[in-house]
């Protein structure tokens, strides 16, 4: 008993609004401006009652929020008389009105019917994320909508208008006639007022209490003037007639009559039944969570709520009723008034339930100005909702679109309107992201380096040369709407201007933060493929793997096909990762310093293979090779100055005196020249505490966790060092005329990556043991070792971060 004490409060305040939103919504469930639905106010409040109470069962015996509210859908009412007219229009004039009736009523439990089985669909299947992709825009704009037609109703309700609102003199000089004016104006300032009110007060009892103050002072002002009677009144339009005395509770289920209904016009409805379920089903995953929060539940199903309204609709409609949902507003309020329990719920549906069974006769003592009213204040509020509350606060696009759809509805057509909201509403994706440009960053070669270990000097040379190299970084989904800045950007950087003033050799696409692609986009790569060929610019591609949907797609438009008539028309390289892409540019730039190095080290007078040894993986691509190949080329000449720059500013040249010398006394001095200022006697002192090494291809050199045992300087061959991280694995190449394993060897730590041989050659070793003898028998050769070391780390340090920099951006 407790417990029902404390609920009544709530079911008392639920029972309350929904009386009064029969009122609103059930009264006008038909379109009563048409003599065939004059007398349907009752019959329509009836139905709602039913859906109402057949939602608050469902909600309170199977949703998590245990004081959620029931009701139907005052969207549902713009729909269904857009339905009533098509039925009318199709069945004619001439058409029994027993039968326009059956159809009608057949077509309003279908999309019943049909709604719900939708939402059971989606929750079965666990699709309740995929109802979130809907642009909210839409449902505002289908929001504004409502209201436009709420208040257009409430005029043709409050003013006893036949027929739809007509905007034409004779429905205004209606609408300003002395006896016609006061029936629709009153209500309107009784809903500005209310409207106001609830401005400065959102307190629940403020709506039930005013509409019971007019109630009383409407009686009030009955009974203290003598002349006024109600059968004067009903007359005047003031208050609703009288139903036909005897007319049962149930009475709106002698329309059911499938003998007569005309199936024609119900599949002229479809399309509105769909429109109409659509609209629905978008309120869940915003009302569901929205009430989560507003009522602190945590543990909520957006899926599981999608059953929920599924079962209440479905099971209204073979019951003879509409759609419903739970609705955020009551439930906010029976909750937060003591009805947060299953009890309260049940209590409200009985109470509900009672109420129907009382009869219609109570609507011909309701004035039309309570109805009115309610109409007007919804109208406004859902105006109010779509453009006033999201003015300022969204993209203007977006709220033009709005507003589109508003008036389109409001005045037009609601299902045209719906369908005029996704158009706009994609049209306005493609335009807005197009405006973000799919080119997340470019960067020359200066910048963008690789992680492969190479000598300071060649370091130097590429960094020199870097201009000659673009990474474009891309983002996103590209298609026909971004994918245009980005041929924008490449043909602006192979302009005649531009490309004379600075000429590139390759184009870098790097693919790792996109997404997916269009045809359009695959097209205009495969475009842009010949264009670049023309200017002899070698695109190379990244992040990308062949057999992924990104390659895939990129080989259906024929990138990868070689032109046979044009023997250095070559396919774009692809790498998985950008390190790669970028260390194969660089290994073909290389290959020009190291011919610019030999022919200079030859008008020297000294031998080649005195001067700086080049690790190169993999081959040259037949592109590069093309390039180079290319007298009189400016970007051949570049290639050769900066080469030549380099050597000379760098001292980079072996000194006679070093063409005679042996390993590994050559290699100590070629790696450490630009870490140390000691000369060929110091480190001469060094030769015997390094041993030789030879390296076969694919063994492992030492494995993550090892004790460092040696300190490695690599003559030939190339090694790849594996970092398996907890964010991931991550790999860098190490070349001839490098280092390998100082940090962890001069710090006494464990190996913190694995080492092994990509292509066997020679390394020289200083071990542990040679090592402790050195620092014994030479101390400052210990430490200047040791100097050399940190500034190899140094130099590592800054390179990696470099790339992580530019591959996260």
């Amino acid at each position: 008993m407790k417990s029902v004490a404390t609920a009544l409060p709530a079911v008392f305040l639920g029972w309350l609004l929904n009386v009064l939103d029969a009122l609103s919504y059930g009264t006008i469930l038909f379109p009563l401006g048409e003599a065939i639905f004059a007398d349907t106010g009752p019959d329509g409040i009836a139905i709602f009652f039913v859906s109402t109470v057949i939602s608050q069962v469902i909600y309170s015996c199977r949703s998590k929020f245990k004081g959620g509210v029931g009701s139907e859908m005052i969207e549902v009412v713009p729909f269904f008389h857009k339905m009533a007219y098509l039925i009318m229009a199709q069945m004619g004039a001439a058409a029994a009105t027993e039968s326009i009736m059956a159809t009608v009523y057949v077509s309003y439990i279908m999309s019943s019917v049909m709604t719900g089985i939708i939402f059971l669909l989606l929750g079965i299947f666990k699709l309740g994320n995929l109802v979130s992709f809907f642009p909210r825009s839409i449902l505002t704009g289908c929001i504004g909508g409502v209201g436009v037609f709420l208040f257009l109703t409430g005029i043709e309700v409050s003013a006893g208008i036949n027929g739809n609102l007509e905007y034409d003199i004779a429905t205004l000089q209606k609408l300003i006639r002395l006896d016609t004016l006061p029936l629709w104006t009153v209500p309107l300032v009784l809903a500005i007022i209310l409207f106001v009110m609830k401005l400065f007060s959102e307190r629940p009892w403020i709506v039930p209490a005013y509409f019971i103050s007019i109630m009383a002072f409407f009686y009030i002002i009955v009974a203290a003037t003598p002349k006024l009677s109600l059968e004067d009144l009903r007359d005047s339009g003031w208050v609703f007639e009288k139903p036909q005395s005897g007319v049962a509770f149930y009475h709106f289920y002698s329309f059911y009559n499938l003998k007569i209904v005309d199936w024609t016009a119900i599949a002229k409805c479809i399309p509105t039944m769909f429109a109409l379920s659509f609209f629905g089903i978008i309120h869940v995953p915003i009302n569901v969570p929205a009430l989560a929060l507003a009522v602190q539940e945590d543990d909520i199903s957006t899926n599981q709520e999608l059953i929920n309204h599924g079962l209440s609709n479905t099971i209204s409609g073979f019951a003879g009723s509409i759609q419903n949902y739970l609705v955020y507003a009551n439930s906010q309020m029976f909750i937060r008034n003591g009805g947060n329990s299953r009890l309260a719920g049940f209590l409200l549906a009985l109470v509900t339930l009672a109420t129907w069974m009382a009869g219609p006769e109570a609507i011909g003592f309701i004035p039309k100005m309570i109805v009115g009213t309610l109409i007007y204040l919804l109208g406004i509020d859902l105006v109010k909702e779509a453009l006033w509350d999201t003015f300022g606060r969204i993209h203007k696009l977006e709220y033009l679109m709005i507003l589109v759809i508003v008036l389109v509805m409001g005045f037009h057509d609601f299902v045209v309107g719906i369908v005029i909201g996704i158009i706009l509403s994609s049209l306005i994706f493609v335009v807005q992201t197009s405006r973000i440009s799919a080119v997340r960053a470019v960067y020359s070669g200066s910048i963008a380096e690789s992680t492969v270990r190479r000598h300071p000097v060649h370091r130097r040379f590429l960094h020199e040369v870097g201009s000659q190299l673009r990474v474009f970084k891309l983002a996103g989904y590209l298609f026909f709407g971004t994918i245009v800045d980005v041929e924008k950007q490449v043909r602006r950087l192979i302009d005649e201007d531009e490309f004379s003033r600075q000429p590139i050799r390759f184009l870098v696409l790097d693919f790792r933060h996109v997404t997916g692609l269009d045809f359009s986009a695959a097209e205009a790569f495969a475009r842009l493929r010949r264009i670049l060929h023309h200017k002899n610019v070698a695109m190379v591609l990244s992040g990308i793997s062949m057999s992924g949907e990104l390659g895939l797609s990129l080989a259906m438009v024929g990138l990868f096909n070689s032109d046979e008539d044009d023997r250095f028309d070559t396919p774009p390289r692809v790498f998985e990762d950008l390190n790669k892409a970028l260390e194969a540019c660089e290994n073909d730039q290389l290959i020009a310093f190291k011919a610019r190095s030999d022919a200079i080290s030859t008008q020297l007078g000294q031998p080649v293979t005195a001067s700086l040894p080049v690790g190169v993986s993999g081959s040259p691509s037949p592109r590069a090779t093309s390039l180079d190949a290319s007298f009189a080329s400016p970007r051949r000449n570049f290639l050769h100055q900066a080469a030549t720059t380099t050597l000379e500013d760098n001292d980079a040249i072996p000194p006679p005196k070093w063409s005679g010398l042996s390993q590994p006394l050559l290699l100590i001095l070629q790696t450490f020249r630009n870490y140390s200022d000691k000369d060929i006697d110091f480190w001469y002192r060094s030769v015997p505490y390094f041993s030789r090494l030879s390296l076969e291809q694919g063994s492992v050199l030492y494995s993550a966790g090892d004790r460092a045992t040696g300190f490695y300087l690599l003559e030939e061959g190339i090694l790849t060092c594996t970092y398996d991280l907890e964010q991931g694995s991550y790999q860098e190449s190490i070349v001839a005329g490098t280092t390998c394993g100082e940090l962890p060897f001069f710090a006494g730590v464990e190996r913190s990556a694995t080492v092994t041989v990509e292509k066997g050659g020679v390394a020289w070793v200083l071990r542990k043991e040679e090592w402790e003898r050195l620092g014994r028998e030479w101390p400052e050769g210990e430490m200047e070792l040791l100097r050399v070391g940190l500034r190899l780390t140094s130099e590592r340090m800054g390179a990696v971060t470099s790339y992580v920099l530019v591959n996260a951006s």
